[in-house]
């Protein structure tokens, strides 16, 4: 996102507006800004307007009043037709008790709850 519009902007160039716009974006605070033959055109910012950001690789979606860069949202991921992340499920305690400790055995069983909270999909 810019706030200064660039000196010389290529034709068919689009920009997302910052919250401090300058120069000829003054007044277009969070707008896609469009370089064209006529000059500048501004396309206002709606809920759930997606633009892709090329200098950053990722999407931008525009949500509660500002744009998110590289948020995605929802409520599971399908790889190949099949859902390998759902919704946060509840805790998973450590391994505890038992007749016979594993030493080994809970340290991985550790390390693999420690990621799964690490990224969210189980609580802490």
């Amino acid at each position: 996102m810019l706030n200064d519009p660039p000196a010389s902007p290529e034709l068919g160039a689009c920009y997302i507006v910052g919250n401090s716009p300058t120069g000829e974006w003054t007044g277009r605070s969070q707008c896609i800004a469009g370089y064209t033959s006529g000059g500048w055109r501004y396309i206002a910012a709606a809920a759930g307007m997606t633009a892709y950001v090329k200098a950053a690789g990722m999407f931008a979606q525009y949500r509660s009043g500002a744009w998110e860069l590289g948020l995605l949202r929802g409520t599971g991921l399908l790889l190949g037709g099949v859902q390998v992340v759902g919704s946060r499920l509840a805790a998973i305690p450590g391994p505890s008790g038992g007749a016979t400790v594993d030493a080994e055995g809970r340290a991985a069983i550790n390390q693999v709850l420690a990621a799964l909270r690490q990224h969210g999909l189980i609580e802490s």
